[in-house]
């Protein structure tokens, strides 16, 4: 046996990484959370996902407010900074898990919305500073708790997250979920909307066309100016006829769009899908939030 065969038969086995089986998702990978930007960045997705959660969540508690008559006791300056301060933890506590990070650093995370209100709430209490005060102060003590946390735990690496089947599908369908929860509270106090506002409704399309430079292909200019000439003497009418009239023709509006946004989810036109969904979804419960309006009210 020769020097190169002996040395071939001895060289260290380098396991090859394992092959994916054919249809099955590979393992997640931990996002990479090194550096000063990367840690920057993990910051303004902390601040983006609690501003979020307050938008989210606002309508909800309004909406709970006024099925159990509780809206003087949340608007007391103690409740609202509670519970702003659970609104931004569930928005944080969401977000975080999602990139991979450990409960203990969730929980040190959580802990910056809410001790900050906490140790405010004596002075509060003791006549010291009002309302507004407990609210900016709470916010301005929770700037630099949330750095000292994201400083402590900046070396740490993510963990790689399995998610249920359900909870992925659910997840891809964000913004029906979304669209569903900015019409919490019109749920709770139907109403219409006014005749005006059917003209957002071509609009947004035109815009995100230009900004995207999809309006290029052929007949698809001249259907969304199409479709803007339709929507504006819709409003004209409505606003003309007034009155019970106008109801109809509004809530038929929203409605006849959502249409229209399930045709460019399909083609994939103009806008993105998630877009399509996100409008289309709610322009078909506005809708039905208004013709439930118009039956209570002719009722």
């Amino acid at each position: 046996m020769d020097k190169t065969q002996m040395y071939a038969d001895t060289a260290p086995v380098v396991p090859s990484a394992a092959p994916v089986p054919t249809g099955q998702p590979a393992p997640p990978v931990p996002a990479a959370t090194g550096g000063r930007r990367g840690w920057w960045w993990h910051l303004g997705e902390m601040a983006i996902a609690m501003l979020v959660g307050m938008l989210l969540l606002g309508p909800l508690w309004d909406a709970a407010g006024t099925l159990l008559g509780v809206n003087a006791t949340l608007a007391r300056p103690e409740v609202a900074a509670l519970v702003m301060a659970t609104n931004m933890t569930v928005g944080m506590t969401v977000w975080m898990r999602h990139r991979g990070h450990r409960w203990r650093g969730v929980g040190e995370m959580a802990a910056t919305m809410y001790v900050p209100f906490l140790l405010l709430l004596v002075p509060f209490r003791a006549g010291l500073l009002d309302g507004g005060a407990l609210l900016l102060g709470g916010h301005l003590l929770m700037v630099p708790a949330m750095v000292l946390v994201a400083v402590r735990h900046r070396h740490h690496t993510p963990t790689a997250v399995r998610r249920h089947p359900a909870v992925v599908a659910l997840a891809r369908r964000w913004p029906t979920g979304l669209a569903l929860l900015m019409t919490v509270d019109m749920w709770v106090d139907p109403g219409v909307l006014s005749p005006w506002t059917m003209l957002v409704l071509p609009g947004g399309y035109l815009v995100i066309g230009v900004a995207r430079r999809t309006l290029r292909g052929p007949g698809v200019l001249a259907t969304q100016l199409a479709g803007l000439a339709a929507w504006v003497a819709l409003t004209l009418v409505a606003v003309a006829a007034g009155g019970r009239t106008a109801a109809w023709l509004v809530a038929f509006g929203w409605l006849t769009h959502a249409g229209w946004d399930l045709v460019h989810h399909r083609t994939r036109r103009v806008v993105p899908r998630a877009y399509a969904e996100w409008c289309g979804v709610l322009d078909a419960a506005l809708a039905a939030v208004m013709v439930l309006a118009i039956l209570t009210a002719a009722g």
